[in-house]
This record gives C-alpha cells, structure tokens and sequence, in this order.
C-alpha cells in the first residue's frame, strides 16, 4: 500500500482512490474506511452484475477529491457517467451501507458530482447528483496499470499468438495483422465472413489487442451486434443517445462482431450507418464480422450493406485436417499445462480429434476442453477407445460419420426415386421442387453450412430460396404427417449410415 500511496493512488484490490488532493490526518483516515467498505461493496456488485458489465461500465471509472471536499466521479465517457447514474448508483449505495459498519464516511449532506475524462474542467458541477445519503459512494477504478482491461468484452485467450494459421485463413489472417498494425492504405472497412466456429471472434480479439499494444492511446471499442443493440435501444430509452454516439464516433478503431443479427432493427441500422460513413470520414479504423457477406445479408437496409462491402470483405473458409491437427498440437498442450499435466497425448488420438471435429474450431476445442478434463494425469498414456468414450457427448448421434450436404443431396434423390442432377437443376415442378426443398431443408438442419453456401451447392441459387425452402418444410412438418415421416426417415437414415 506504501508504494500505491507514494504514486498518489492508493489501491485495495480492484478498486482504487487518488489520493493526490485529499488532505492528511483524519481525512484520509475517512477515505481509507471508505475505500476498504467499497472495496467489499465493489466484489459483490461485480457477482451480480457478471464480468462484462461490471468490466464494461465500472470498472474503468475512478474517484478524485473535487472542490470544497466534495467527491468525483470520473469516468472514461460520457455515455459510462450515464450509465453508473441511471443503472448503479441506487445498488451501489445499498451495497455501501452493508459494508459500513460505522457509516461516517461521508457525511449525510455530501454532494457527489459526475465528469468523464474529455470534458472541460469544472463542468462536472452542472450535474452534481443532489444530496448524496450515506450509503451513497462513487465508483474506483481498476489501477493505471490494467490499461488492457479499458478494451471492454475482450477475451485475453483471443491473440495473433494463439490463432492457428492454414490456407483456409492465411488471407483472412494477414489482413488481420495489417489492420492491427494501423498501417496506411490499408482498406476500410474491413469485413470477415465465414460460418459459426471459423474463427471471426478470434481474430477480431487478436485485431484490437495487437492494435492496443502498437497504440495504447488510441480509443479502440469493441462491440458484439447484440450488445451494439441493447445499449443502442436503453440509450434510446434514457435519452442518453448522444452520449451512445460519442463513445461509437470518437473511436479511433471500431469492432463490431456479428454484424447479421443487427438485420430488420431499422433504427439500431440507422444509427450504425451514420456511425460507419462518420468513422470513415474522418479516416478511422471499422472491422466488422458476420456469417455471411455483405451481399447476401438481405435483411440489412441497402444503404448499410452497400457500406459494409465497400471495403475488402474476406471469407473464412472451413479448416482442412491438417489445420485442425495443427490446433490440436497446439492447444492440448496449453490446457494440459493448465491443468498440471503432461500434455502430449498420443499422435492417434491427436488425429482422432481432428477427425471428429470437422465443423467448427468451437466444437473442437470444446472436444479438447473435455478430453483434458476427463483424463487429467492419464492424458498421455490415454487410448484411442479411451478418448472416443470420453468424447461421447461431443459426437454427432449414431456416429462416426460427418454427414455433408452431398451426403444428404444422394440419400434425398433415392428416396425420392431422382437423380441427384435433377435436384440441382432448374426444374420446378413439385415432383422435383419439394424433394430440393427437403434436401435444403436438412443440409441447414444436419450440418453447420450458411444459406449462401447451401444454395450454391444446389445450383448456384440465392440464400433467400434456402431459406424459403426450409420455413416451407418446417410448416409442412406440422400439417403433412407423410413429409414428417420422409423427415425422420432421412434424419435416421443419413445420421445412422
């Protein structure tokens, strides 16, 4: 604590006090009980709020010694002072006075004012919050030193270090790191595309830390669609919007992840397109992320898929077996070594692994999290029996087979008493269009390909008709007991060979 106090921040455990303007003797004895009671008030606030909430809103904040003695809250934006005021402040007090036990630390009649970093000295005195009770306290912050932290929803698992690299990627990931080293030329906006489980999350993460360690000043945020929309609409319903807008439009570099749930919210798709062409005008960073490109998310506004396929728009394709063994190397050792164990399992159960998992790096590791946990210490004297019945769970049902949407285009076409060219034509007779609807319907339903790619290995056809055909079939479950019954047939047939 002596050397927090000597750098005029004194720290207790999260939570942080500057120190550099308060005065000695018993006004520092008052905060030091302050800052302890928060400190407890603070652990508890985080349980309830969860770690990204906490992470996103108050942690970044910090307290400071204002004129006549009165109490700051400084937080890093505009739009987290509102959010602690309207959202926190009434919690946060509560928690306070369960944590005082002598509840003096502040007097009764203590004003408590709000300012965020970038705005003027002094102006914090236009919103002072009223008449502060006892149990009323401001927010500390995490200490100058977890400056990493300011970067809220990151995952720190999430760096170019731990991306595993192959041909299905490597373009993907060079843009990648040409983005993160904020290098000039370089296309904006940035869009990686690719089905659930390639990778697109991993190396948005790994964008935003590279950026942040080339340039620790630089304002980076990081948004998921859904959280882009939740805060969007309470700041709608708080009238806070202006605030919203400041903390999108002075970001140096903007991430977005997932980008296709923000489709049919006209207004949260307004508000990203002034935000995407302002960023852009100024010459600002913008990456985003979603399932499929640019062109083929329909239900986003024109005008905004236009925006986001204006720059260099980069798919991820599925990784090969080689990339998958190569991830496998490379993470089983590191959760074994996690864990205190020896992480080199034998190469057949390596391969097995790769194998197994051919859908989805997020099911693959999920496969590695559970392989390591079940083995512990036997890791690598563990079988090739062994580790299939420890994966169980984690395997498609009936088995060992990958069911692909070649696979279910033949078992569709026999079923049906058709060739397999006749489901890829352009015919549209019913004898001919409710089977490709069936087989587009459980190529979405058995395996993890988009509705893009889908209706290009039926003929080239847009995701809009797969995504016709397969509401169709669903209704027709429902009232056709026949076509429920060609369903279940080829589910089991197609799950069972």
């Amino acid at each position: 604590m002596a050397a927090a106090m000597n750098a005029g921040r004194m720290d207790f455990g999260q939570t942080s006090f500057d120190s550099a303007a308060v005065p000695v003797g018993g006004a520092v004895a008052g905060e030091l009980l302050a800052a302890t009671a928060w400190t407890k008030a603070c652990a508890v606030l985080k349980g309830e709020l969860g770690d990204d909430t906490f992470g996103s809103w108050i942690a970044q904040a910090h307290l400071r010694q204002g004129r006549g003695g009165r109490l700051v809250v400084v937080t890093p934006t505009g739009l987290a002072r509102d959010w602690i005021r309207r959202n926190a402040w009434r919690r946060l007090g509560e928690l306070w006075a369960q944590h005082d036990p002598e509840r003096r630390a502040l007097d009764l009649k203590s004003r408590v004012e709000f300012e965020y970093e970038d705005e003027p000295a002094g102006a914090a005195s236009a919103r002072t919050v009223g008449e502060a009770p006892a149990s009323a306290i401001v927010v500390p912050a995490a200490p100058a030193a977890a400056e990493p932290a300011r970067i809220a929803g990151l995952q720190e698992r999430y760096t170019f270090d731990t991306f595993v690299a192959g041909p299905a990627n490597e373009f993907a990931l060079s843009v990648a790191r040409r983005v993160a080293s904020w290098a000039d030329g370089c296309f904006n906006p940035v869009m990686f595309h690719g089905p659930y489980g390639f990778g697109k999350t991993h190396l948005l993460n790994a964008i935003a830390w590279e950026a942040h360690r080339r340039r620790p000043e630089a304002r980076i945020v990081y948004l998921t669609a859904e959280r882009f929309l939740s805060t969007f609409v309470k700041a709608m319903m708080e009238r806070t919007g202006a605030s919203f807008k400041d903390e999108l439009r002075n970001a140096d570099l903007l991430l977005v992840d997932d980008v296709h749930f923000i489709g049919g919210k006209k207004s949260s798709q307004e508000e990203l397109f002034h935000t995407l062409t302002a960023l852009m005008g100024e010459g600002r960073r913008v990456v985003f992320s979603a399932d499929r490109p640019p062109s083929a998310i329909a239900e986003i506004d024109g005008r905004l898929r236009s925006h986001l396929g204006a720059g260099l728009v980069c798919g991820i394709e599925p990784a090969d077996k080689s990339m998958r063994l190569g991830i496998v190397q490379t993470k089983l050792p590191q959760l074994a070594a996690s864990l205190g164990v020896d992480g080199q399992a034998r190469p057949e159960v390596m391969q097995f692994l790769a194998d197994r998992f051919p859908d989805s790096i997020r099911e693959l590791e999920g496969g590695l999290n559970t392989l390591v946990a079940r083995a512990g210490g036997r890791l690598a004297s563990l079988t090739l029996d062994e580790a299939s019945t420890y994966l169980r769970p984690h395997l498609k049902p009936g088995g060992e087979k990958r069911v692909t949407v070649d696979d279910i285009q033949r078992a569709v076409a026999e079923h049906y008493g058709l060739k397999k060219e006749d489901l890829l034509s352009e015919r549209r007779t019913r004898s001919v269009a409710r089977p490709r609807q069936t087989a587009m319907f459980l190529a979405k339903q058995l395996t993890t390909r988009s509705y893009p790619d889908i209706g290009r290995r039926f003929g080239g056809r847009d995701h809009t008709t797969v995504l016709h055909a397969v509401r169709r079939i669903e209704e027709l479950k429902a009232q056709d007991p026949g076509i429920a019954q060609d369903i279940e047939t080829l589910t089991r047939k197609l799950r069972d060979s």
